[in-house]
């Protein structure tokens, strides 16, 4: 398995917006329809990835107890499927489906929403507030696949339950670790 880290996007940035093809509905979504009243978070995932599948039952989990709370759930991926058919956007609406995801599953065929988030493995989590700014990055908690760590997505509910609370979200921020995107050769 490769092990690679998230790039940890510059706290404060601004979500760039964006509009891509919901693998479930077949529409295209944009960011502003997607946000929740208290903030947002935009995950980038993959079917095929061991690290993707280790945390789906906890991310299914998350956005059902969050969304009540105000928080929107976005899922992106962004792997070239030339080379990696498994991601395909049919095989995505699968996927959201067996994991019971309760939100958009979308796919970035240009690769430019990953960039533009400087999105660099899979899973990456990003969470804005309510004025689409970065307030935390990383990862889910600290269970790997095989590590034995309890799977409880504490790192991101730590933040989530910090912009509820109006306290300050938690200043140490682990990089999430995980495949590396399938960029598109050029």
């Amino acid at each position: 398995m490769a092990r690679t880290k998230s790039k940890m996007l510059a706290l404060g940035t601004a979500a760039p917006n964006f509009s891509l093809l919901d693998t479930l509905s077949g529409n295209t979504l944009d960011l502003e329809t997607m946000t929740g009243a208290k903030g947002t978070v935009i995950m980038f995932i993959c079917n095929h990835c061991p690290f993707v599948i280790h945390v789906n039952p906890e991310i299914s989990k998350m956005a059902k107890e969050y969304r009540i709370k105000g928080f929107g759930f976005i899922a992106i991926s962004s792997n070239d499927i030339i080379n990696y058919p498994q991601d395909s956007p049919k095989l995505m609406k699968l996927k959201a489906k067996e994991e019971d995801y309760t939100f958009p599953y979308l796919y970035d065929e240009t690769q430019e929403i990953a960039k533009a988030y400087d999105a660099s493995c899979t899973p990456d989590f990003y969470l804005f507030d309510d004025r689409l700014k970065l307030v935390y990055r990383g990862q889910l908690d600290d269970s790997r696949p095989g590590n034995g760590a309890a799977l409880t997505g504490e790192d991101l509910r730590k933040a989530m339950d910090g912009i509820l609370a109006e306290s300050p979200v938690i200043e140490h921020q682990k990089p999430s670790i995980g495949c590396n995107i399938k960029w598109k050769s050029d």
